[in-house]
């Protein structure tokens, strides 16, 4: 079949998908019911940029098959790969904490299938429901520890190696 993910997950409804992602584990039903409302299906062709640094940050994806990468620019240069991602882990947590912009740029490096949920819908179920707030901010708090170390080491490795960061030039005037 033309455009399928090799490997890609059967054809199982959502409800199964959302409730056997390993990111979601062990979430009660009335919270997987919420989450299951705000879902769908989603493939990235390889290449394909998901979401870019500083635009409006409105959903997040959990992976099911494939790779992305984040990554960061100062505009000047190529961007740095910060971490790649795979399939059973989180992408995009900008969604749920003010300005709800995006830290990273977001590109799949090999073809992907995830499951795209609603963050500005979730969001309002979470007001709701505090109980589901508080179990989603527990599982994101250590993806965005995991991903700021990753960026952290990042930066240490290439300011001690051949490259060296060096501050953007200060423009005196406009």
């Amino acid at each position: 079949m033309k455009g399928k993910i090799e490997n890609e997950p059967a054809i199982e409804p959502m409800r199964t998908r959302v409730a056997l992602h390993p990111f979601l584990a062990g979430m009660n039903r009335s919270q997987l019911a919420l989450l299951i409302d705000c879902a769908m299906a989603v493939q990235f062709k390889k290449g394909q940029t998901i979401f870019g640094e500083g635009e409006m940050a409105n959903r997040f994806y959990l992976i099911e098959i494939g790779d992305i990468a984040l990554e960061a620019s100062n505009g000047q240069a190529n961007p740095v790969i910060i971490d790649v991602l795979g399939a059973g882990d989180l992408l995009g947590w900008s969604w749920m904490f003010p300005p709800y912009t995006w830290r990273f740029t977001a590109r799949a490096v090999a073809p992907t299938s995830a499951i795209f949920f609603y963050g500005t819908i979730l969001r309002e179920y979470c007001e709701r429901d505090c109980s589901l707030g508080y179990e989603l901010f527990k599982r994101m708090a250590p993806v965005m520890i995991k991903r700021m170390q990753a960026a952290r080491r990042k930066m240490l490795a290439i300011q001690s190696g051949a490259e060296i960061l060096k501050p953007s030039p200060v423009k005196l005037s406009e």
